[in-house]
């Protein structure tokens, strides 16, 4: 699948590459902003691209030295990473979008709702937290031991050294990526709260975000419905979602895009389930 417009666009001091599918401005679905995860790039996402295409506009970018992006001397932060998600959909003209966002780019999803409101109509989590605690100790061990041997001749450093050949920049881009996932971000529980957007919770039983830190985020969104827990049927269309995949881990679950577009759809488009006349 190609893309109808891609290219690099001046954002905050980056030469931010972006892709999209589809027309902006010629449907009333909000177009879907799709955010990978740490050291993933757009071309990462066909899969979703693909699945998600065919019902609405997409659009994807490569974050501060992901994929076609180059690094700068710029820190990195999920709060400077949104405010350059909020800069391209300004640049792209586009008034409010569906956000998802899967692992660091799930991160900077929320903090795109929280930072920039008025543009985020809709927010999914794919497999991310709200902050440091929300992982397993283990998964934090994992990236403070990442090395750049660990990346040789990857596509994470092939796509990097294409635009920026010098090894040290590199090791720089690596260094400062490892800073962002061990410091991870810190949301409050007020500021979850105070999110606008409706909100769905993805994650796997055996993913590095923890049960109970996903069952948080969903409550804190507005989950949990006392209504239809005392009736058994929906009587309204929920403020939130939660979805747990079994058997699924962190890497597992971004390779479950057949499962999870159809709810993730059904989500941005207020179906809910039918409901059976058992009675």
């Amino acid at each position: 699948m190609k893309p109808s417009r891609n290219g690099h666009l001046p954002i905050n001091g980056l030469s931010l590459y972006h892709e999209v599918y589809g027309e902006l401005g010629t449907s009333k679905t909000s177009p879907l902003l799709l955010i990978p995860g740490a050291f993933m790039a757009t071309d990462s996402m066909k899969s979703w691209v693909s699945a998600f295409a065919g019902k609405r506009t997409v659009i994807v970018f490569d974050q501060q030295g992901h994929g076609r992006t180059p690094d700068t001397s710029r820190d990195m932060s999920y709060e400077q990473f949104a405010d350059d998600a909020a800069a391209l959909l300004r640049a792209l003209k586009v008034e409010r979008a569906d956000v998802m966002g899967y692992s660091q780019g799930g991160g900077v999803a929320l903090q795109l709702a929280l930072r920039h409101p008025t543009l985020v109509n809709k927010l999914v989590s794919l497999s991310a937290t709200y902050r440091q605690d929300g992982w397993y100790p283990s998964a934090l061990e994992g990236i403070e031991g990442l090395s750049a041997t660990a990346f040789a001749g990857m596509p994470v450093e092939k796509a990097f050294k294409e635009h920026t050949p010098d090894a040290t920049a590199f090791d720089t881009y690596l260094e400062k990526m490892k800073v962002l996932g061990i410091n991870d971000q810190n949301i409050s529980d007020a500021q979850m709260r105070s999110i606008s957007a409706k909100t769905m919770v993805i994650a796997g039983d055996a993913d590095a975000v923890k049960p109970d830190h996903a069952l948080a985020m969903f409550k804190l969104r507005g989950g949990g419905d006392e209504e239809a827990a005392a009736s058994g049927a929906l009587q309204q269309v929920p403020a939130a979602r939660l979805v747990i995949l079994a058997a699924t881990s962190h890497i597992g679950i971004f390779g479950e895009s057949a499962v999870l577009v159809p709810m993730v759809s059904a989500f941005l488009d207020d179906v809910t389930p039918t409901t059976p006349d058992l009675f």
